[in-house]
């Protein structure tokens, strides 16, 4: 055990981390099995092991954040089930068409309430663009006109959203720009409540995959979509925004990214929070464009999303009383896992936020960027 204890130690100290110290970063273990845990199970055990009160921090966030910033997760040796996921990524397809609704049901259907009490207004579940916005809804109201803006909407056209929640942007894009928006989803409850909050006005929701969608659309947005892809299902990914979109259309795509080319996520987001996902590369994403799209545009707002997430952290536990009859004290700790080492991946930087503008053919005289 003490072997256990001082490795683990040693690498908390090279992110000046203290085991039980009075910083807001430090961790306070609470069941000595932690630590053999975590040489064990590395951060599946670490997600798994706060879910299960073996440790504390003041704020988790902020410990996580320097585990990162450290190059932590570089520097453990790799487990044997670790290196057998890895490969088994490289030879199955886990994001088949087969596979795909899996993290619908397992993270979007999970209960409409959650999410209404935890987002903004709008119910945007992505990050949003706080310049020039003092709180949530207006951040996210300026992400939304900042897409319809680099999608140079125009009153009357047809648009495909691939990902569509619960169809924020198709409400929104109809109330300030006057278009029509196609909305596809692999989510039963995201199509319910989307078309609630959207009925009587031109939003329409698809329960089906995008790589069965038919038809041709002035403009294509996917926002949030691509991180549950894959790496195998990239040109088909791209393919699929290429057949629908009309030759003088623009597509816009958000979507987290990664500073490495992987194929697979991490272990404990894979397990408890986004099965089968995982985020692309600037390498993988231009592999799949080449030769079908010109790159108009590239934006990285990562930062944002620290914003973004605390704000719903801020949300899910001020309305937790609400909430905790659906819910068990561990899925509180989960969720607060979730949100927070989120938080920590985009403010260490080690996590990315890209909008990414593409066309067929290229804009003639160039595209005007906007921010």
């Amino acid at each position: 055990m003490k072997k256990h204890k001082d490795i683990v130690e040693k690498f908390l100290n090279i992110a000046g981390i203290t085991i039980n110290g009075d910083k807001p970063w430090d961790i306070k273990i609470n069941n000595e099995n932690f630590y053999k845990r975590i040489i064990h199970d590395g951060e599946l055990g670490l997600g798994e092991s706060y879910m299960d009160g073996w440790w504390d921090s003041p704020n988790p966030d902020q410990m996580l954040t320097r585990l990162l910033r450290a190059n932590i997760q570089d520097k453990v040796k790799e487990n044997f089930s670790t290196v057998l996921w890895v490969l088994f990524s490289k030879i199955f397809n886990y994001q088949s068409y087969g596979r795909a609704k899996i993290v619908g049901k397992k993270h979007y259907d999970i209960g409409n309430k959650l999410y209404q009490l935890m987002l903004d207004k709008r119910m945007n579940y992505s990050c949003a663009y706080w310049k020039d916005a003092e709180n949530l809804d207006k951040a996210q109201e300026n992400k939304l006109d900042m897409i319809c803006k680099k999608l140079q909407l125009e009153e009357g056209m047809e648009v495909l959203d691939l990902g569509c929640g619960w169809g924020a942007f198709g409400k929104f894009a109809y109330e300030k720009y006057g278009v029509k928006t196609t909305g596809i989803t692999i989510s039963k409850q995201q199509k319910i409540l989307g078309e609630e909050l959207c009925k009587d006005i031109p939003v329409t929701f698809h329960l089906t995959d995008y790589r069965k969608i038919k038809g041709k659309y002035d403009r294509i947005v996917s926002v949030g979509m691509m991180e549950h892809v894959g790496y195998k299902n990239y040109k088909s990914y791209f393919n699929a925004i290429n057949n629908n979109l009309k030759d003088n259309g623009i597509a816009l795509i958000q979507t987290i990214g990664s500073n490495r080319s992987v194929t697979t996520t991490s272990a404990w987001f894979d397990k408890y929070i986004f099965p089968n996902g995982m985020l692309p590369s600037i390498k993988q994403i231009g592999g799949a464009t080449e030769k079908q799209f010109v790159i108009e545009d590239w934006h990285n707002f990562g930062h944002y999303y620290d914003y973004t997430l605390l704000e719903w952290f801020k949300n899910f536990t001020n309305n937790w009383d609400k909430l905790k009859s659906d819910y068990d004290d561990r899925f509180f700790r989960m969720w607060t896992y979730y949100l927070l080492s989120s938080a920590a991946s985009f403010r260490s930087r080690y996590n990315q936020l890209w909008q990414i503008v593409i066309t067929k053919k290229g804009i003639q005289g160039g595209y005007t960027l906007y921010r």
